[in-house]
């Protein structure tokens, strides 16, 4: 097996939040000038940013869209909310779509299925109809997706952020029935580290439906600066043939809409910067290490 050649990108929440034309102007250039390939690109309202200038942008850094990141604040809900709520919320998900066709971005990540800290306790019958639930109300975003040629990631994420998702087997249990081409799973090192028993063995789980993969220390930190088992995930990813990009996805303490929101209470490295420059170095110095 010879270890896929993948592109880096990093996200412009580590510093900005929301981001907005400016935000990309100051960010973009500096990702391509320190080496990235490519970049995610949030989208918390559908007008945060115009597809056209940034394509502009993208092409002048030489930068590639990984993927458009879905945000779900409160009242952004696909189950156990009412219709109104889940029509905005599939209008929402379609302008993501429509944004990241415009810009050629191949996915769509993020978890989109409830707001970001919405939980609740399930038995198994109610957690059958939440998924059930869930596949009724994200199938014609799906439908819409793969017309556009977008791939939808869904993203499970940590006990403490949703009760819906909390791991692979959760995810693929809920998307049995939906279309592989058009609806996969999103992975994340930080929600793996603390809902899955080994990187490595959520990855093997996944195969065949990963999206996107976004990653970072156990801390949010800078990838490398932490205890994960970088050899094992990446050796894991080259087995199933995932080779899309590693996106390094972290957020600032010094915004508060943010950082509430991520739970950032602390500096996650000496600087904003360090985080991608440093992860940016670990995972060209650990992929160069296993060719």
């Amino acid at each position: 097996m010879t270890p896929a050649v993948r592109r880096i990108g990093a996200n412009p929440w580590i510093w900005h939040s929301p981001v907005g034309p400016a935000a990309l102007a100051e960010v973009l250039p500096r990702l391509a000038g320190w080496g990235f390939d490519c970049v995610e690109l949030p989208l918390e309202q559908p007008d945060d940013w115009e597809p056209a200038a940034t394509v502009k942008l993208l092409d002048a850094t030489g930068l590639r869209p990984a993927a458009v990141i879905a945000v779900m604040p409160p009242d952004r809900d696909l189950v156990r909310t009412g219709p109104e709520t889940v029509r905005a919320t599939q209008d929402y998900l379609r302008r993501c779509i429509d944004a990241a066709h415009a810009i050629s971005a191949p996915v769509v990540a993020g978890p989109v299925y409830t707001a970001v800290g919405r939980t609740w306790r399930m038995d198994r019958c109610e957690r059958d109809a939440a998924y059930e639930e869930w596949r009724e109300h994200i199938a014609p975003v799906a439908e819409y997706a793969q017309r556009a040629g977008v791939r939808i990631g869904v993203e499970p994420l940590n006990r403490y952020e949703t009760s819906l998702f909390n791991t692979v087997a959760q995810t693929l249990e809920g998307l049995e029935g939906l279309p592989p081409a058009a609806i996969g799973v999103a992975l994340d090192t930080y929600h793996q580290n603390i809902e899955e028993r080994s990187l490595a063995a959520a990855v093997h789980a996944a195969a065949g439906r990963i999206a996107h993969v976004q990653v970072c220390a156990n801390d949010r930190g800078a990838p490398g600066a932490d205890h994960l088992d970088w050899g094992g995930f990446l050796d894991a990813l080259d087995a199933v043939d995932f080779h899309g990009p590693l996106c390094i996805e972290s957020f600032t303490a010094h915004n508060e809409t943010i950082a509430v929101a991520a739970s950032v209470w602390r500096p996650l490295a000496t600087t904003q910067d360090a985080i991608a420059t440093d992860g940016l170095g670990f995972l060209r110095r650990h992929l160069a290490a296993r060719t």
